[in-house]
């Protein structure tokens, strides 16, 4: 920096604080309207502004860094309220937190603040995903809520986000971005200008925050954020991003330090033209196929939906490799299988075993109806790579979720097929655990609803696998595990009843279908009273 530019950042800063008092709110109007001010200007704005335990530590900003450019952006009064500084004491207590987190949000954090920027909304609204999902773009919760901005499905379809097999646009790092702006423009436009309110009603829902203010209103009390009786998720969401933005402004005087985030895009968006395997664009991008379904967490499957959206995430130093090999590709960008129709065959039952979708199978194949007949051929689209190839798959990461998964002591790890008619409170019922615990076993939300031989982890008390296996009540069983070979005439049947069990529970333990065929020497994981089977071995 020059001399006279240190010189008339000085006068700046002197003549900005003298009246800084009375004119905050109109400089906060202008920040927002105004976003090509000179950056001398809003440096000195930014440095008036700091509380006076803050200014001493606050360096003069590089905006080389986005954490000091997201600074420059702040709208939101910095309030001094004991819920926030509680969870600033939280984030203290637990200094790694916030660290980690910042790494997680790097290839997202530059996208958010230009959009921010370009609507002139408060930038502290780039840090509410370290509160909604702390960054994750695969976050699932409890609520049915998914995404870093954590949709709920109703309010993602409202606003222009569709969910399907193939793809989930809450996940769609681009896509829920956009609606969640909108959304949070739309609140604060309705809920009077009032960013705070319009904060609690997008983690509560507006209608909450509407009752909770006629309800002040009738008993003559305030209608702001810190007056209203609001659900208690929604009390400890606000302060928690008010904490948030309090030590992204200056961590040095928290102990605290963010990892570094350059003020430049981290990716491009190339567009792909039609459905493609993502194990063919992770190869033609130069890039692993976690990375790419990183930035692309929107797609649920092995390939990208074949209705679109018909583009990637891709980082900036790969983009250009990815557009070339496309071109060079042609259009056909995923793997065929021939498939012969079999007497029984179904669409239905075809689509779940190839990992596609009836409406996938009529469009390629020119089916109207539902009906097709013994020796058919179809074309089916199918994955490039092993399923295990594709590593942050929706299916790959449940898969992950049920194998980490442990319960109670004195429980054990069943697999259950979901049959018709079943529903999480039915299976829990009859297993003898709790829903909240079924549903986290399974990576799903407690209202999910099942789909007909969905796989399901349960871990069940002991005592309920012998009494539903079909032996008599006894008061202390004497059960062991049993591992038994299969031997020449053996069937599941057979099996269940020498050792007076029941077929779907043998089937549930080894993971296997009733209807599947067992073979000589396979080896089957049985749990018996020994006091109650059959004489025969």
């Amino acid at each position: 920096m020059t001399i006279s530019s240190v010189i008339f950042a000085v006068i700046l800063v002197l003549a900005g604080c003298s009246f800084n008092d009375t004119q905050s709110a109109a400089t906060d109007a202008s920040r927002a309207k105004q976003l090509a001010q000179t950056l001398q200007k809003r440096k000195a704005d930014r440095l008036c502004q700091l509380p006076n335990d803050h200014a001493d530590h606050y360096q003069e900003p590089d905006y080389k860094s986005l954490w000091n450019r997201l600074r420059s952006g702040y709208q939101l009064a910095d309030i001094d309220h004991p819920e926030v500084d509680k969870y600033i004491d939280t984030y203290v207590r637990h200094p790694d937190y916030l660290p980690r987190v910042s790494r997680r949000s790097a290839p997202f954090l530059y996208h958010i603040v230009n959009e921010l920027e370009q609507r002139g909304m408060p930038l502290e609204i780039a840090l509410l995903p370290v509160v909604e999902s702390a960054f994750d773009p695969f976050a699932y919760s409890h609520g049915r809520a998914a995404g870093l901005w954590q949709f709920i499905p109703g309010t993602g379809l409202q606003y222009g986000l569709k969910q399907n097999w193939w793809y989930d646009g809450r996940r769609d790092f681009l896509a829920a971005t956009n609606a969640a702006l909108d959304y949070l423009s739309d609140l604060h436009r309705r809920l009077d200008g009032d960013w705070l309110l319009a904060l609690a009603a997008y983690n509560s829902g507006e209608g909450n925050v509407r009752k909770a203010i006629r309800k002040n209103l009738k008993r003559g009390k305030g209608t702001d954020f810190w007056s209203l009786q609001l659900p208690r998720e929604t009390e400890a969401y606000v302060p928690q991003l008010l904490a948030v933005s309090r030590i992204v402004l200056d961590p040095q005087s928290y102990q605290l330090e963010l990892e570094e985030i350059p003020n430049q895009a981290v990716f491009e968006t190339v567009d792909t033209g039609s459905q493609i395997d993502l194990a063919q664009a992770a190869s033609m991008a130069g890039i692993s196929m976690d990375e790419l379904y990183q930035l692309n967490a929107g797609f649920n499957r092995w390939a990208t939906d074949p209705a679109g959206p018909h583009r990637l995430l891709i980082p900036i130093e790969n983009a250009d490799n990815l557009r070339a090999q496309l071109a060079q590709s042609g259009e056909d960008r995923v793997s065929w299988e021939r498939y012969r129709v079999k007497s029984g065959d179904s669409l239905i039952s075809i689509a779940s075993r190839h990992k596609t979708t009836v409406a996938v199978l009529k469009e390629n194949n020119k089916i109207s109806g539902n009906m097709i007949r013994a020796g058919q051929m179809l074309l089916i689209p199918s994955a490039s790579l092993a399923a295990q190839d594709y590593s942050l798959s929706k299916e790959q990461r449940l898969l992950r979720t049920q194998s980490r998964a442990s319960g109670p002591q004195g429980s054990r790890k069943i697999t259950y097929t979901v049959n018709s008619g079943d529903s999480l409170w039915s299976i829990a019922k009859t297993h003898k655990v709790k829903v909240s615990q079924l549903a986290k076993w399974n990576g799903m939300a407690p209202r999910d609803t099942l789909k007909l031989r969905q796989k399901l982890v349960i871990w069940t008390p002991l005592e309920n696998t012998v009494a539903t296996s079909g032996t008599s009540a006894l008061k202390d069983p004497l059960v062991r595990k049993l591992a038994y070979t299969v031997r020449n005439g053996d069937s599941l049947a057979a099996i269940a009843g020498k050792f007076n069990l029941k077929v779907q529970d043998i089937s549930r333990w080894n993971s296997i279908d009733q209807s599947s065929y067992i073979h000589p020497g396979q080896s089957l994981t049985l749990y018996v009273d020994v006091t109650r089977t059959t004489s025969r071995n």
